[in-house]
């Protein structure tokens, strides 16, 4: 069946017409560095997401995918509602002070999306309604909200909304008291604006409508057309992002410029609907750092000769000097300061050590300490909500593998933790019935790398009888610690351990273990991967014969790596919306966000980069060998990963692979990078891949 065919299958198709879709081949040459290679798939792009021919190809798979897995329905079906059954329809969070008012949302029901509540108390008896996004979200496929932000005086509220799934908002604002929308409207932004103290200033960032990059900063006011507003900054540089916040004190606006390897702030006067920002110090290769305002001083978190970052402080007489920034807390080699919060008279800073995570809280009068102490030897730690200078409390959210999400304050001075709220597990949940623990895997160049596990202590025997379900993403220094998940509940109840491998790429170990996982170290990061596998079901945590891997966006990257490198470790492989077609991508400016990633994975047009990404691309070093059982997914509005790479990698892995494997691709021909929008569709994604495993463990 070719890519051109009008007659494709249906999701009812019998199983005597089960034929992969095979995709047409066009050869496109792409010379540099005097290296040839062909790609016989790039006529799959469509930035238009239009061509007919595509869409058919796409939709083929699709109706492939449903029948093949047409005999897992009802397995779906259970697991879907086992999740649902896990989750409190009639839910709400704990709400935050912001001014004169404390913020929450809730969810009730079968509905999909929240709706925003504030109260002028903390009890919220006399809530109301900021916005209901189920009835914004009726008319639409996908729809997504973002930025909430309500004025300084509290009378207006604005935020973006996206119905395509490309991050691309538009900024409505709202009257609260009248529920009238104005009639200004922000087109093209990323959906968040900051207000100015006038409650009549907002400033916004642009989006480029093909790279995707916000790039500009416009400030308007409000009662004027968006084409008078004026652009305050842009960033010319276009391996930086651009961000904005405002100041906890409330006096200035942040405009954020941020790359991979360096980062610097820009700052306008929030009380000035005329002012033009001003760098707090000049950008410079390799210094990274953010800022909190308290009164007359800046606080630093930098990596200024402190690879693993310290807090610094500056008066606002001197901060665009650096000689006269004063340690707070000193740089160290072996922790890694990872958060702060700041108060009128307290910091509360987060630190990470050997992968554990631990917070203490100073008295900044009186240099008194005290750290904080938690149950589980491996958790997930939080701080949010902490928008007041004046707050007597630190509000801080505490999960683990098996302790669910808990709001916790903490009192700034006597240090009594107060639980503000458990989420709720419905169902025969006990959390004694699970186990977790933290061990260190030895790689095969003697690095020591870091697993979380969990599983189900009636089901586990440590013989290597059970399924093992592998996760990791390892890149961007993000650390994923331990967190309960109610959808994972169904794996660690059928048999599964659950391992999160905390590969090279991230930062579990600290700056150092992140820059030995990218550009010219990123290898590190596949064979972490593969050695953690071949350590866990060595060392009887999983059935070597029934392991699954899973990983998206980045690390669908690492699924595509490994499954070249080491097919025959894994039953199954889930990758999601996967950054496959490295090469290609990163020599393409025109493709959204490839210049911010040049510091990450490097600049194919300098030919070290390009011989090194070429030996590990997934899509190039696609061999003729024995390939894993794969499910693959992508979402036909992608603005982070484009569907064409997976859509590209599966025709290629059918083309040369030489097993009977499944080999299935969805596309959600509505969502993007984020998959399907609302709390409950969203979980039939989750009961699909789940399914997808189990039904493997039969074969």
């Amino acid at each position: 069946m070719t890519a051109c065919s009008n007659q494709h299958n249906e999701a009812t198709t019998t199983m005597a017409n089960l034929t992969a879709p095979i995709a047409k081949k066009i050869p496109h040459e792409m010379v540099i560095h005097n290296h040839t290679r062909i790609d016989d798939y790039y006529w799959m792009r469509d930035d238009s997401r239009t061509n007919p021919e595509i869409l058919a190809h796409l939709d083929t798979e699709n109706d492939y995918t449903a029948a093949q897995l047409k005999h897992t329905e009802a397995m779906q079906e259970l697991i879907f509602k086992e999740i649902k059954g896990r989750i409190e329809k009639d839910d709400s969070s704990v709400p935050t002070k912001k001014g004169d008012f404390y913020y929450a949302s809730e969810m009730q029901g079968e509905n999909e999306y929240p709706i925003y509540l504030r109260s002028s108390d903390v009890i919220g008896s006399n809530s109301q309604v900021l916005l209901d996004v189920n009835e914004l979200a009726k008319a639409h496929d996908y729809y997504q909200v973002s930025g909430l932000s309500a004025s300084p005086n509290g009378k207006l509220l604005a935020y973006g909304e996206d119905t395509l799934s490309r991050r691309i908002y538009t900024v409505q604002f709202k009257d609260i008291a009248a529920n009238t929308l104005l009639a200004d409207k922000l087109e093209g932004t990323n959906g968040t604006v900051v207000w100015g103290n006038d409650n009549k200033t907002v400033y916004y960032i642009k989006k480029d409508p093909q790279t995707l990059l916000g790039y500009q900063v416009f400030r308007h006011t409000l009662g004027t057309p968006q084409a008078s507003d004026e652009m305050v900054y842009q960033e010319n540089n276009k391996s930086y992002y651009t961000g904005l916040s405002k100041s906890k004190d409330d006096s200035s606006v942040f405009i954020w410029h941020s790359s991979t390897e360096a980062s610097g702030i820009s700052i306008i006067d929030a009380n000035d609907a005329k002012a033009l920002p001003k760098p707090f110090i000049a950008r410079e290769e390799g210094h990274e750092y953010s800022l909190t305002k308290v009164h007359d001083w800046y606080y630093i978190h930098t990596n200024w000769q402190a690879t693993n970052f310290r807090l610094m402080k500056v008066h606002k007489t001197h901060i665009g000097d650096k000689k006269h920034w004063q340690d707070v807390i000193p740089a160290n080699d072996t922790v890694k300061l990872e958060d702060y919060e700041l108060f009128t008279d307290h910091l509360v800073y987060q630190q990470r050590e050997q992968g554990v995570s631990r917070i203490t809280i100073e008295q900044l009068s009186t240099g008194k300490k005290q750290q904080l102490s938690f149950n589980d030897s491996a958790y997930s730690l939080d701080l949010y909500g902490n928008n007041e200078l004046d707050n007597k409390a630190l509000r801080l959210h505490y999960a683990s593998f098996t302790t669910p999400g808990t709001h916790y304050d903490i009192d700034l001075t006597t240090f009594k933790k107060t639980q503000l709220k458990q989420t709720k597990v419905l169902g025969d949940f006990n959390s004694n019935n699970y186990a977790s623990e933290r061990i260190f895997v030895t790689a095969r160049d003697g690095k020591q790398v870091p697993v979380s596990l969990v599983y189900r202590k009636d089901t586990f025997k440590k013989d290597s009888t059970n399924p093992l379900y592998q996760y990791a993403y390892g890149s961007y220094g993000h650390t994923i610690d331990p967190y309960f998940s109610v959808s994972r509940l169904s794996l660690l109840d059928r048999g599964f351990v659950y391992a999160i491998a905390h590969i090279r790429g991230s930062e579990m170990l600290g700056r150092p273990w992140y820059e030995d996982g990218k550009k010219l170290n990123k290898m590190n990061t596949f064979t972490d991967f593969i050695d953690v596998t071949k350590a866990l079901t060595m060392q009887g945590y999983g059935d070597a014969d029934k392991v699954f891997a899973v990983g998206g966006s980045a690390g669908g990257l690492l699924m595509g790596a490994v499954v070249n490198m080491a097919p025959e470790l894994y039953k199954g492989v889930a990758a999601a919306v996967p950054f496959v077609d490295v090469v290609t991508t990163m020599l393409d400016e025109s493709i959204p966000l490839t210049t911010n990633e040049f510091k990450e994975w490097g600049n194919p047009k300098d030919k070290v980069y390009y011989d090194y990404m070429l030996s590990y691309s997934p899509y190039d070093q696609v061999s003729a060998q024995d390939y894993p059982n794969m499910l693959v997914t992508t979402g036909l509005h992608d603005s982070q990963v484009q569907y064409f790479e997976p859509m590209k990698w599966v025709a290629k892995l059918r083309d040369y692979k030489t097993d009977d494997k499944v080999l299935l691709f969805k596309t959600d021909m509505e969502a993007g990078h984020g998959g399907a929008s609302g709390r409950f569709k969203s979980i039939h994604e989750t009961a699909l891949q789940y399914s997808f495993f189990i039904d493997l463990l039969n074969k």
